[in-house]
């Protein structure tokens, strides 16, 4: 069965992209840590990041490395956090998560809200640092 990240890279799901290549794509998480919180996956339905051939893992690391900069530029923030756990869905994936103090990189906070318009404009302005 596919994995919801599945379903949202083959557009059977909605999804706010933030950026997309052959392998990989990134986007923003429905239940954020702190605004313009996203995810990176490899496109290839893979559960745990370790699984992945080291090519395919340096890959991801590289698509990463570079929304990580546009998020940095576009989200005010001391700087961004970067997690891996993999528990709530079987696909591969990487948190970016724009930081002010350490305490905003815990799963356990209260997840924010943005209205679509708010959503809309974390993701264009995102974009214009690609």
């Amino acid at each position: 069965m596919a994995s919801i990240f599945t379903k949202i890279i083959n557009r059977e799901i909605p999804a706010t992209i933030i950026a997309e290549d052959e392998k990989h794509i990134a986007f923003l998480d429905i239940m954020p840590l702190s605004k313009g919180h996203t995810l990176c996956i490899p496109k290839k339905e893979v559960d745990k990041l370790f699984d992945l051939s080291k090519e395919d893992y340096n890959a991801l690391m590289d698509f990463t490395y570079t929304v990580s900069k546009a998020l940095e530029q576009a989200i005010p923030c001391k700087r961004v956090g970067m997690a891996v756990l993999g528990l709530e869905v079987p696909h591969a994936h990487v948190h970016l998560v724009p930081l002010q103090s350490e305490g905003d990189l815990n799963f356990s906070n209260k997840r924010l809200s943005f209205t679509p318009d708010e959503i809309l404009k974390i993701q264009k302005d995102i974009q214009s640092y690609l």
